[in-house]
Parts: C-alpha cells; sequence; structure tokens
C-alpha cells in the first residue's frame, strides 16, 4: 500500500500537466482579406500578433501566415493557455485595435476549433527556431 501510495504522489505532477495541456484552447483563424487593404492589414496583424505574444502570458501562440498563391487569404494558428486565456486576450486594447481597425478589411472569417492529436509535442513546437 506504501509503494502505491509514493507511486501515486510521483504521477500527480504529470496529471496535472496533462490537465493544464488539455485546457489549451486551439484554433486557425481562416480570413479573406479584400486585396485593396492587404498591406495595411498585415501591418496591424502583425503588431497585434507581437503584442499579444509579448504581453499574454495565455497566449502560447498567434501564428499569421498567408496562402503563397493567394495573399489574401490568411491563416492564424492560435494557441491559449485556456479558455480564460482567450477571453482575456479579447479584452486587451491590442487586440480591439485590430479587430476595429480592420474590420471593412476582411471578407470572410470562419474560426475553426481544434484539438491537438499530440499534447506531449506542444512543449517543442518552435524550440528549434533561434532567433
Amino acid at each position: 500500500m506504501r509503494y502505491i501510495l509514493i507511486f501515486l504522489i510521483m504521477l500527480l505532477p504529470s496529471i496535472s500537466v496533462f490537465a493544464q495541456k488539455s485546457d489549451m484552447m486551439i484554433r486557425i483563424a481562416e480570413i479573406e482579406i479584400h486585396s485593396t487593404y492587404l498591406e495595411e492589414y498585415t501591418k496591424i496583424l502583425q503588431e497585434e500578433a507581437e503584442a499579444s505574444l509579448r504581453l499574454e502570458p495565455g497566449v502560447i501562440s498567434i501564428f499569421p501566415m498567408y496562402q503563397q498563391e493567394n495573399p489574401n487569404q490568411i491563416r492564424i494558428l492560435e494557441i491559449y493557455a485556456n479558455k480564460e486565456a482567450y477571453k482575456s486576450h479579447l479584452k486587451t486594447p491590442h487586440f480591439q485595435k485590430y479587430k476595429t481597425t480592420t474590420l471593412n478589411m476582411v471578407k470572410s472569417l470562419k474560426l475553426i476549433d481544434m484539438k491537438a492529436l499530440d499534447t506531449d509535442t506542444m512543449r517543442n513546437i518552435f524550440s528549434k527556431l533561434k532567433k
């Protein structure tokens, strides 16, 4: 019985980490931009993504990208520590500025909620990149 108790105590940190990971909110935003606003939109988006990562501990990723053959098709990989971090993100001044200044630039927006297949790999995302 003593060994089982020791074993369970040793497992607690792993269980806690897994629980935190499973609370992660992952989303892909599919955005189509009116071509006349593309340059202005990408500048505003880059500013918002940088501020989100720098200022918000619960924002794990705001990774914007575009389709090579169709640059007005933007995709953003968004990863938040949990739903609360996402809700907090929506209230920040930098997100509010992004949302209000780009409203007329966006032709369409689709938000797709995702779940990670391998939560253990999440720690390694971007770790191989060096500045």
